[in-house]
C-alpha cells in the first residue's frame, strides 16, 4: 500500500468516526425547535445568580485578595441583587452550593422569602469524580437547601451526572450551552431525558468584570465598562425577542453586586420591560411549562 492510499484510508476512518459521533450526539440531544410560551408571552428571560462566593477558589488556595471578592458577594452583593429583583417584581433563580447554606444562611432564606428559587450549585462548587462521593455531595446539598428554605431543589447548574440528578428528582439543569434554545439530553436511545435551560458565557458577568480570574495573568483580564456590557446584553435580548425565544442571564453576587453593575442591570431590566410579552420567571417555572407544553416524548 502506497503512502497516498494509506493516508486516504486514515482520512476515511476519521470521517466515519466523526459521522458516528454526530449521529450519537443527535440521538442524545433534542432541541425544542418552536418553543411556545404562556398566552401573551413572546419571550422568557431567566435572571440567574451563581451564589458560590469563590468556594472553588478557597479549595484552590487562592490568595486572600481573591477570596475577599467572594466575601463581598455573600455580605453585600447578594442583598443588592435580591433588592434589585424585588424592585422589578422579578423572580430569579439563585444557584446555591450546599456549603453556602452554612456560610450565608440569612441571605439564602431572604432570597427564598422573596419568592426566588433556590436551586442546586454543587456542594463546594465542584463535582467529585468518584461516583459515591458525587452522590454524597449532591444529597448533602439537597438536605442543606431543604433544611434552610423548606423545599428540595429540583434544578441544578452543575455537571452532576444526569442519571443521578433524575434519581434525586431533578427536572432541569442549566449548564450546557449546546444551543440557545431549551433542549433535552438523554441516553443514545432517547431514554432518561433531562431538560436543559442553556446559558452562554456571552451573557455571564464573570466574563466581563473579572480581574485576576483563576490565577490568570493580568493581561488576560477584562474589566469592561458596564455601559458597554449593557449594550451587548441588550442586543442579545433583542435578537431573541425578535425570534420569540429564550435568554438566561448568569450573574455572580461578587461580580454583579457592585454598585455600578447593579445600576446597569436596573437600566437593562427597565429597557426589557418596555417591550410587550416579556416573561421573567424562575427556571423552575420555565421548566415546568416546557415539560407540560413540549414533553420529551
Amino acid at each position: 500500500m502506497d503512502t497516498s492510499t494509506e493516508l486516504a484510508g486514515g482520512l476515511d476512518r476519521e470521517i466515519a468516526a466523526l459521522k458516528a459521533k454526530a449521529v450519537d450526539y443527535n440521538a442524545r440531544h433534542r432541541v425544542i425547535e418552536n418553543c411556545t410560551w404562556p398566552q401573551g408571552t413572546r419571550m422568557a428571560v431567566n435572571f440567574t445568580a451563581d451564589f458560590d462566593t469563590m468556594l472553588l477558589r478557597r479549595l484552590l488556595n487562592e490568595p486572600p485578595s481573591q477570596l475577599a471578592k467572594g466575601e463581598f458577594g455573600g455580605r453585600v452583593g447578594i442583598w443588592r441583587l435580591i433588592e434589585l429583583f424585588d424592585s422589578h417584581d422579578i423572580k430569579a433563580t439563585i444557584f446555591t452550593p450546599g456549603r453556602i447554606c452554612e456560610l450565608y444562611p440569612q441571605a439564602v432564606k431572604a432570597a427564598a422569602r422573596s419568592g426566588h428559587e433556590i436551586a442546586d450549585h454543587m456542594w463546594e462548587h465542584q463535582v467529585p469524580k468518584d461516583p459515591e462521593l458525587e452522590r454524597d455531595h449532591l444529597r448533602k446539598t439537597i438536605a442543606a437547601i431543604e433544611k434552610l428554605v423548606g423545599r428540595r431543589p429540583i434544578g441544578t447548574r452543575s455537571s452532576h451526572s444526569r442519571p443521578l440528578l433524575l434519581e434525586e428528582g431533578y427536572i432541569y439543569t442549566s449548564e450546557d450551552s449546546l444551543d440557545h434554545r431549551p433542549n433535552y439530553t438523554g441516553d443514545p436511545d432517547g431514554a432518561r431525558p433531562l431538560l436543559n435551560l442553556p446559558f452562554h458565557y456571552a451573557i455571564d458577568d464573570a466574563m466581563f468584570f473579572s480581574f485576576a480570574w483563576l490565577n490568570s495573568e493580568n493581561s488576560a483580564q477584562r474589566m469592561m465598562d458596564p455601559d458597554h456590557v449593557e449594550e451587548i446584553w441588550w442586543q442579545a435580548f433583542l435578537q431573541q425577542y425578535q425570534k420569540g425565544g429564550y435568554l438566561n442571564v448568569c450573574m455572580h453576587p461578587f461580580v454583579s453586586g457592585r454598585a455600578l453593575r447593579i445600576a446597569m442591570l436596573d437600566r437593562l431590566i427597565t429597557r426589557m420591560k418596555t417591550l410587550p410579552g416579556v416573561w421573567f420567571p424562575t427556571c423552575e417555572q420555565v421548566a415546568r411549562h416546557i415539560l407540560a407544553a413540549h414533553p420529551a416524548h
